[in-house]
């Protein structure tokens, strides 16, 4: 979808879709699991998961250590381990 898109765009709706966690305003009241790989270089961990994390209550994060953007994929049983003990 990205590529298909104007960069502005692309850009912009990064902080949009970040405003969206804000804590002073609770949208998301579910305790919450963000899984990310350190080397996606479609989304940033610094422009997104990262900022996510501070931004949301009862949030766990968790790097996964040469995950890429396909990380479900590529690293499915650290996803599938950390998806256990967030549910445990």
């Amino acid at each position: 979808m990205a590529a298909g898109a104007s960069a502005i765009g692309t850009l912009a709706c990064v902080d949009a879709w970040i405003e969206d966690f804000r804590q002073d305003i609770p949208r998301n009241t579910v305790p919450t699991l963000i899984l990310h790989g350190d080397a996606d270089r479609i989304l940033p961990l610094d422009a997104s998961s990262r900022r996510q994390a501070k931004m949301i209550k009862n949030v766990k994060f968790v790097e996964l250590k040469g995950g890429p953007h396909g990380v479900l994929w590529t690293h499915a049983e650290q996803v599938n381990s950390e998806l256990v003990k967030f549910l445990g």
